[in-house]
């Protein structure tokens, strides 16, 4: 399959990011010290903010804890992961104009983990810190075209999230989704992981994105 656009958007934690692994410890961690169950809020972890899932649970002044203790404990876990297979590659070849970042982390917590990674960090990255909604809002995501100067239905974004993808569709994007986590939308592709993907540029300057077939 083959896709146009004039910007990529990428979700940061499973799609450049192998990082679930020290996600569950963190909050396996946290919820431990918080008197929270862990498997009731598993499901509900991944892809959205940690200040938006624990202002369900915790009064304000416990959330606010809360999450600086989360981010202290993933930050120490950092170090530990590893790119997604094919993430480096495929941004080390993309001009650093025409792609970003966009994650419901902070930049504190993205910045250690793609560092432990090894992936470079482009410009105009939206983080936690940057929205006032994070996903499933669309705004993380028009937030990120508007920095890159781009009409959002001319964006591609590779989620791997239900709520990344929920929130890329909002915001009118054409969206990639990366793994196999059940969607309640159906996005424009499928891959396994970054080594399905490449990406060049036409004669008019879009990116075109060839996928392999599943």
């Amino acid at each position: 399959m083959q896709l146009h656009s004039d910007a990529i958007l990428f979700d940061n934690d499973g799609v450049l990011v192998d990082s679930h692994e020290q996600v569950e410890l963190a909050w396996r961690q946290l919820t431990a010290e918080f008197g929270l169950d862990y498997d009731m809020l598993a499901g509900t972890l991944f892809g959205v903010r940690a200040e938006d899932t624990l202002a369900q649970y915790l009064s304000a002044a416990e959330a606010a804890r809360a999450v600086d203790r989360l981010e202290d404990l993933e930050v120490t876990l950092a170090e530990s992961v590893r790119p997604v297979a094919g993430a480096t590659e495929l941004t080390d070849r993309l001009p650093a104009d025409s792609w970003t970042i966009v994650t419901s982390a902070s930049l504190r917590l993205a910045t250690a983990r793609w560092t432990a990674a090894g992936i470079k960090i482009p410009s105009r990255i939206v983080t936690a810190e940057d929205v006032s909604h994070g996903k499933p809002d669309p705004e993380p995501f028009l937030t990120a075209a508007h920095r890159l100067g781009v009409d959002p239905v001319r964006c591609l974004v590779f989620e791997d999230s239900a709520s990344g993808g929920v929130a890329a569709a909002a915001a009118g994007a054409t969206v990639v989704a990366v793994g196999t986590q059940p969607w309640p939308i159906h996005p424009a592709a499928r891959v396994r992981d970054l080594t399905q993907v490449t990406a060049a540029y036409d004669a008019v300057g879009a990116i075109d994105v060839q996928l392999a077939p599943q």
